[in-house]
């Protein structure tokens, strides 16, 4: 199998089912994303971390690419096989998310991206996957896309939200709160 295939010089690719698009196509730009989003994610399981996020994120990426394959496929091809997303996924998320926070100290205020570099990974990522979850909306403004795709993804934001928060924690690293500027114009 050759990595260039020259198909997509003039600005086409193949969908999952070889319906051909534009690369900027809507279903483009959602898997894309749902991709990049992939990466970061990488890139944050790739640090010294607890292990148990470790494979938290492992778990993560996998569903991920499930996302990608659903996101990835031509609609018009209903018998394509490809896996599923599940509301447990959901739930998973929504439990390491508790489990997260019953040792963080409530928010008093929103916190500025930053403290260490592995907390600014998960920010980028957290970003990102708000990106993911707009192009994702914008997809199912055209076609449809399954609610639990939309609901993950801004699970997950909250998810990788909260583990920049818990890893900051476990870091001692300083979480700077926002504090807006009071308005001397008055």
């Amino acid at each position: 199998m050759k990595i260039y295939t020259k198909t997509g010089d003039h600005g086409e690719t193949s969908l999952y089912g070889g319906k051909r698009v534009r690369k900027n196509h809507a279903r483009i730009n959602a898997y894309g994303t749902t991709d990049e989003l992939l990466a970061h994610i990488g890139l944050i399981r790739d640090q010294k971390i607890n292990p148990i996020f470790q494979a938290d994120l492992l778990e993560i990426q996998d569903r991920l690419f499930t996302i990608g394959a659903e996101l990835a496929a031509d609609p018009d091809k209903t018998k394509l096989k490809r896996p599923n997303l599940y509301q447990s996924d959901i739930n998973f998320l929504e439990d390491q998310i508790d489990n997260m926070e019953k040792d963080l100290a409530p928010m008093k205020n929103f916190v500025l991206p930053g403290g260490h570099q592995t907390v600014s990974f998960c920010h980028i990522a957290r970003c990102v996957c708000r990106r993911a979850e707009r192009t994702v909306i914008d997809l199912s403004e055209e076609t449809e896309v399954s609610e639990l795709i939309v609901v993950y993804l801004n699970r997950l934001s909250d998810y990788l939200f909260v583990l920049s928060r818990k890893i900051a924690a476990e870091l001692k690293a300083i979480e700077t709160p926002w504090k807006p500027k009071e308005d001397n114009n008055s």
